[in-house]
């Protein structure tokens, strides 16, 4: 399991005709990678995250109990094949494009639990729960679709809190430390798409 990329991004306008009452909101969906295996770069992490990593809504991002979003790079493979069908255009997105800020390798939502703990080099981080889409996502990926089918494919990602600050470059190693192993992350995934009214993902 390794850390393959850290993304960060800043508040900026998002376009796009994904929510029936704006055609502009403020987000900081977009991250860029600011260390990678190309480029291991060594990055401060502090309580809220990754140090000038922004959320323009932290009613749902952010904050100490979703302070760093983390992603399966496996998943980059299914989102590239669907976008590109469904746009009809060749479609390439690149780590930190889903607005994560970890992209992680070998640890999926099957395997992932809340309250299990991750060890990034000298940090420690514990699992808080799913990410749950919405329009933003959509419009960040330019499809309509695209919160619909995160919920449905499972491919959701999750929150951590940082238990330990620090510093971290891409490429070091993760180590998971099981918790009470109560619910997993794609279990949490599966309750929501039981319980959830899906008309407000793609509306």
């Amino acid at each position: 399991m390794k850390l393959l990329s850290i993304s960060a991004g800043k508040v900026a306008p998002l376009f796009g005709n994904h929510h029936p009452n704006y055609k502009s909101v403020a987000s900081a969906i977009r991250k860029q990678a600011v260390s990678d295996l190309k480029n291991p770069a060594p990055v401060e992490i502090t309580p809220l995250g990754v140090k000038g990593d922004e959320q323009a809504d932290l009613s749902v991002h952010g904050g100490i109990e979703k302070a760093i979003y983390v992603y399966p790079a496996e998943h980059y493979i299914f989102w590239n094949e669907l976008l590109t069908r469904e746009t009809k255009r060749s479609v390439d997105i690149q780590h930190g494009a889903i607005g994560e800020n970890f992209t992680v390798e070998g640890l999926l939502e099957t395997e992932v639990f809340v309250g299990d703990r991750l060890q990034i080099g000298g940090l420690e981080f514990s699992v808080v729960k799913l990410r749950e889409p919405c329009f933003k996502f959509n419009a960040a990926v330019a499809y309509k679709g695209a919160s619909k089918a995160m919920l449905q494919s499972g491919f959701s990602g999750w929150y951590l809190r940082v238990l330990k600050t620090g510093t971290l470059t891409a490429g070091t190693e993760i180590t998971l430390i099981p918790g009470p192993r109560e619910i997993s992350i794609a279990q949490q995934n599966q309750k929501l798409l039981n319980n959830r009214n899906q008309k407000d993902l793609w509306e």
